[in-house]
Formats: C-alpha cells, structure tokens, sequence
C-alpha cells in the first residue's frame, strides 16, 4: 500500500503578483524551493491564507533570491498581491518510509526568504 505524506511545505509566503494573462502555474523563488524539496514541475497544492481558496498547479522556479511568489493563468483569480499563501507539495511512499518520513518545513519572512527550515510539524506546534 501506498501513503500519500506531506513532503515539503513553504508557509505564509507572500503573493508578489498575480497574472491572469500567463501560462498557469505558480512561480516559486528557486531558494524556497529547493529549501522545501519541491522541484520544477511539480504538483503543488496552494492555499489563500486571506480568503480560503484552494488550488492545485505545478511550480515553476523563478530566479533565486527575488522572493517571487506568482500565481499565473487562472489560479490568478483567487490570489492577489499581498495574500498570504501555503505551498504543501505531497509524495507517495511505501508503509516502511511512512514511518520514518519527516516534511521540511520552511518558514519565511516579509520578502520571502527563508528565516527557519524544520522537518517536524504537530498540531499546534512547529519544532
């Protein structure tokens, strides 16, 4: 059997732009990606802190250090500039690898650069 687990999150970026009028995906800062394990490509789901919505696209990596946190085409439409996000990216593992697995966490500040990498998470705590 498989577990599908949290593999990498990045918590409470900040949207720097929104543009409908792009090829959908969402543009990550290459540093906060590599930070959380997430690749180029990859399935992502995105959450609104501001509003709720929800969302699954793919990243593309966008240049490192910029903080450039975009969400483009139609996912456009539920973000915009200044909205605080969550990008949890998932990974399939057998029972055995479930078991010892730990997410990294990565926790960034106003401009999007990360302050905090952890690989722990509880309800209500972050160690």
């Amino acid at each position: 059997m498989l577990l599908t687990k949290l593999k990498g999150k990045i918590h409470r970026v900040t949207v720097t732009e929104a543009r409908v009028d792009y090829v959908g995906s969402i543009t990550v800062d290459a540093d906060l990606l590599k930070a959380a394990g997430i690749e180029e490509y990859e399935l992502v789901h995105v959450v609104n802190v501001n509003n709720g919505n929800r969302l699954e696209t793919y990243t593309i990596a966008g240049e490192a250090g910029s903080g450039v946190i975009c969400l483009n085409g139609a996912a456009a439409h539920y973000f915009a500039p200044g909205d605080k996000a969550i990008i949890m990216c998932y990974a399939q593992m057998d029972e055995q690898e479930a078991k010892s697995h730990e997410p990294k966490v990565v926790f960034v500040d106003e401009q999007n650069h990360a302050t905090r990498i952890t690989h722990y998470e509880r309800h209500g705590q972050i160690a």
